[in-house]
């Protein structure tokens, strides 16, 4: 007679055997489909802006969000950052969804429930993305796929309503050894001893990184001295972010070909306060003939790239704010202060008064400062010392009473924002 314990065990054996499971050399995201008659939420939406590997902005009816736009977070994984640090297999996440919604003739969202969630922002939507590349294929799960692919953790997906296909997603990355899962270093990722960040959490945190040694990539806009400004744009809020570059003397010709204007640089530098310019900076950039290669060292990483010259209206720039979310907090900043070493355009400034700094032994000397207003905003331009077709130093008095147009750099001088400009050509004068 058999022990009863060991006719239950066989017993639980045949009864699990029988259950339907999803191989792990099979396809998850092939085995799921989505319901279009089912009681969640859904909506076809295109790309309003791509974010990171696990956040998309999409375009929806204002009837489901006032703004139009839609700002998306994956439900169910947790894709390696891109937008404040920069982590491993971040980059490759973003681009893998950025590739396939790119290729999508139709995107639809869904909820996980009868109704839109919102995340712990309260910005963002708890959605799942699914996708067709073809009308003739199916919709395929794109939070599944990213799992399958081994680049995002799992996100309490067992809780969620395709819980079990993502777990066999994530178990079949693991298995096959797939990027996050693969025990390889990221080709994508700077495995120096710098902290890599983006510009945007240099500069909505600066205090946190304050004589840390960084690492980070922008489009170098500017030469000014012994330093260039970098920027880039942020996908989340679609600003641009920019530091000021300290190369100094030192920087040998590769370096510096390194920094031209229009191409875009990854920096390897300290994150430092400058008294003398009131404002962050990174210094101590370095180029190694012999060692084109080290981590430490700048990089090219492309060329052909303008600046931005984001349009900002006079009264923003004076006095407005914008609100941004930083550590899952809603923040409000000035928007000068946000625009600090980007370069931006401002129009219809009048100039009601000018001075220049006539002092032969600063190193300003012929610099001018315009003060204008436009329509009760008040802004300050400096112009660093310029000369006209016969040599000369400008004269302030030429823009007295004028209206401008112009295009420059956010900096500070005298614990105020002004926009400084480094050529006559950047400046529209209107009668």
């Amino acid at each position: 007679m058999m022990k009863p314990f060991l006719a239950i065990f066989l017993s639980l054996c045949v009864t699990l055997c029988a259950l339907p499971c999803l191989a792990l050399d099979e396809d998850p995201a092939s085995q799921l489909k989505l319901d279009m008659t089912s009681d969640t939420a859904k909506q076809e939406v295109t790309v309003f802006a791509f974010v990171d590997g696990d956040t998309t902005h999409f375009n929806v009816p204002t009837s489901l969000v006032d703004s139009g736009v839609l700002k998306a977070r994956y439900l169910a994984i947790n894709t390696p950052e891109t937008t404040n640090r920069v982590e491993e297999y971040g980059k490759a996440a973003s681009r893998f969804t950025q590739e396939r919604l790119s290729q999508a003739v139709s995107i639809i969202i869904e909820s996980d429930d009868s109704s839109w969630n919102l995340d712990s922002t309260s910005t963002r939507y708890l959605v799942w993305v699914w996708y067709k590349t073809a009308e003739d294929e199916d919709y395929r799960n794109l939070n599944v796929e990213i799992l399958q692919n081994g680049l995002a953790a799992a996100n309490s997906s067992a809780n969620n309503r395709y819980g079990q296909t993502c777990l066999a997603a994530l178990a079949l990355a693991k298995e096959q050894k797939l990027n996050l899962y693969s025990g390889q270093p990221d080709p994508d990722f700077y495995y120096g001893d710098a902290v890599e960040l983006t510009l945007r959490e240099l500069r909505l945190n600066p205090e946190a990184y304050d004589g840390v040694k960084v690492a980070f990539s922008g489009v170098v806009t500017m030469n000014d001295g012994q330093c260039v400004y970098v920027e880039s744009q942020d996908a989340e809020s679609g600003l641009y972010f920019g530091l000021p570059v300290y190369y100094g003397y030192g920087l040998s010709g590769q370096g510096l070909s390194i920094l031209k204007v229009g191409n875009e640089a990854r920096v390897v530098g300290t994150f430092q306060f400058h008294a003398a310019s009131d404002a962050y900076q990174v210094a101590g950039v370095e180029y190694r003939m012999m060692d084109p290669d080290a981590p430490d060292n700048l990089q090219k990483l492309s060329d052909g790239h303008q600046a931005a010259y984001t349009l900002i209206e006079p009264a923003d720039f004076a006095s407005g704010e914008k609100v941004l979310t930083v550590a899952d907090e809603s923040r409000a900043f000035p928007t000068a202060e946000l625009a600090m070493s980007t370069s931006v355009e401002v129009r219809g400034l009048h100039v009601f008064d000018a001075y220049v700094t006539d002092d032969p032994q600063s190193d300003s000397y012929g610099a001018i400062t315009l003060l204008c207003d436009a329509d009760g905003a008040y802004i300050q331009v400096r112009l660093i010392p310029m000369h006209d077709e016969a040599g000369d130093l400008i004269s302030p008095e030429i823009y007295l009473d004028k209206t401008l147009d112009v295009r420059g750099i956010v900096t500070r001088y005298n614990g105020a924002y002004q926009i400084k400009v480094f050529t006559p050509s950047a400046i529209t004068i209107h009668p």
